[in-house]
């Protein structure tokens, strides 16, 4: 279990870096039988940032998801939710 909360937590760390307002990232894993859901909440103003020009930030932060997942024999799928 302490590894899915490694992914998670590289999700975290990874968009409050990102982020202006920091302390508004909220990321919840929902933990399915083969696949964990990575829901990832910003503040609106956030959400630009996030996901990038052309969406370039959030492909990039779901390719280092898969990687790490990948690693730990697991498939994981990144939601950002509003």
């Amino acid at each position: 279990m302490e590894q899915d909360i490694q992914v998670k937590e590289l999700v975290e760390v990874i968009a409050k870096a990102l982020a202006e307002f920091p302390d508004e990232i909220q990321v919840k894993e929902i933990v399915g039988h083969q696949i964990s859901v990575i829901e990832l909440r910003a503040a609106k103003a956030d959400l630009g940032k996030i996901i990038g020009k052309e969406g370039r930030n959030a492909h990039a932060l779901r390719t280092i998801l898969n990687a790490a997942a990948t690693k730990l024999r697991k498939r994981a799928v990144l939601e950002i939710l509003e």
